[in-house]
């Protein structure tokens, strides 16, 4: 039976928000528990959009977190399809879209990101896309099987993870693929030059075309459809559709309006939140993409918005609105597949934090680990085809490890002895 003299409101209807309600219960909740969605699906994980579910591997059932039957025997208040417009701290209450107003006695904020926009002439075009909802992927779903059929040419701005894994998506269905990055390699800004040019054989591999050193300045169309794309070095490139993957910004705004502190976007961006994911309001927590979290482990405030992140800050942000102590310090991780090869990284090591790149393994056939390290310090770890191997990496990470390089990059050197 529901306690309706507590109330805890969760805004947001992606993976954290659905696994704090699940975690809510799990501990012994008895309050209201209601969660706001604007989108009117299910909450969802978003990895298949991209992976399996966009290749066609994945039936669209396998998206969401929850069977829809779960939120009513949980005793989970759903509102589909209702965006909160306006947090009012001194009245503890949210306004929906629809005019509806919702009291909480503690409240989390799971609002996520949205997809950064192009902001070049032609982006009001038929064929112009991004990749943030399950509504996007299905409709990119059909555009890529349509230019697979056709011979048609998709570009994409950006070679980050969505950027590649569209790629990859997009030459399964036989489409021609051109990515436009104004970085020298792939995934620079994440995995350093080191790696970079590993993407870069893969995909050109297996077809993909990439324009390096430049930005897009204009999408050329005709009868409202996509014509070519025309970059900042004169460049003009076929394209009948356009995919933006530039990166994604934190969606603050109704926290911003209610005065809650924020990151600067210089910075990273996001909400504000300490070790235990509170805000500057005691009674208002933030997780998943949103939350510029203190990270007690790495001595920093990070934001992360990954897969990995979403599945655990939700429940960690549950457990101390209960009033649990929490310290929220997992190891960030993230993981991609892209043809035939798979990776998982786990860590934090962005170009300049690092000052050495050991590997193991053979790099030339992709079945290999990648370490990054600063004054011989373990900071981030990838395993490429290599599996069972992400415990001992994050426990490295985690003990602060300074392994010999010769060590670490000797394959017959179990990775958990160089705990000791």
């Amino acid at each position: 039976m529901v306690d309706a003299h507590r109330t805890f409101v969760i805004v947001g209807g992606g993976l954290a928000g659905a696994k704090a309600a699940e975690t809510l219960r799990s501990e012994g909740f008895t309050g209201r528990v209601i969660l706001i969605c604007d989108e009117r699906e299910h909450p969802y994980e978003r990895p298949p959009l991209s992976k399996g579910y966009l290749i066609g591997n994945e039936a669209r059932d396998s998206v969401f977190v929850h069977e829809p039957s779960w939120y009513a025997q949980a005793k989970i208040e759903l509102h589909l399809g209702q965006p909160a417009v306006h947090l009012d701290r001194a009245a503890k209450s949210v306004r929906l879209g629809d005019g509806t107003s919702v009291h909480y006695d503690r409240l989390l904020l799971a609002t996520g990101a949205e997809p950064r926009r192009l902001d070049v002439p032609g982006t009001d075009l038929a064929g112009v896309h991004h990749l943030r909802r399950l509504a996007h992927a299905e409709r990119l779903r059909g555009v890529l099987a349509s230019l697979g059929r056709d011979n048609g040419h998709l570009v994409i701005a950006g070679a980050g993870w969505i950027g590649l894994e569209v790629a990859a998506a997009a030459r399964s269905y036989g489409a021609e693929v051109t990515v436009v990055e104004s970085e020298p390699t792939p995934l620079h800004t994440v995995l350093g030059p080191e790696l970079g040019a590993l993407f870069t054989d893969l995909h050109r591999e297996h077809g993909v075309r990439f324009h390096f050193g430049s930005r897009l300045t204009e999408i050329v169309g005709q009868d409202g459809l996509v014509l070519a794309v025309r970059t900042d070095d004169g460049e003009e490139h076929p394209a009948h559709d356009v995919l933006a993957a530039i990166g994604a910004a934190p969606r603050t705004s109704l926290a911003e309006a209610a005065g809650l502190t924020l990151i600067d976007p210089a910075y990273g961006g996001g909400i504000a939140v300490d070790a235990a994911l509170r805000t500057s309001d005691p009674d208002i927590f933030a997780a998943g993409d949103v939350a510029a979290a203190e990270h007690p482990l790495l001595d920093s405030r990070l934001r992360v918005e990954h897969w990995a992140n979403a599945l655990n800050s939700g429940p960690a942000a549950a457990r101390a609105m209960l009033g649990q102590e929490v310290s929220y310090d997992r190891v960030p991780y993230f993981f991609s597949d892209q043809y035939d090869v798979g990776l998982e990284y786990s860590g934090y090591a962005p170009p300049g934090s690092y000052d050495q790149v050991v590997c193991r393994g053979d790099v030339s056939k992709r079945e290999f680990i990648a370490f990054w390290l600063k004054e011989g310090r373990l900071l981030a770890g990838m395993n490429v085809n290599v599996w069972d191997v992400t415990d001992p990496i994050q426990q490295l990470i985690r003990a602060g490890a300074r392994p010999d390089p010769e060590a670490l990059a000797d394959p017959g050197v179990p990775l958990a002895s160089l705990l000791a």
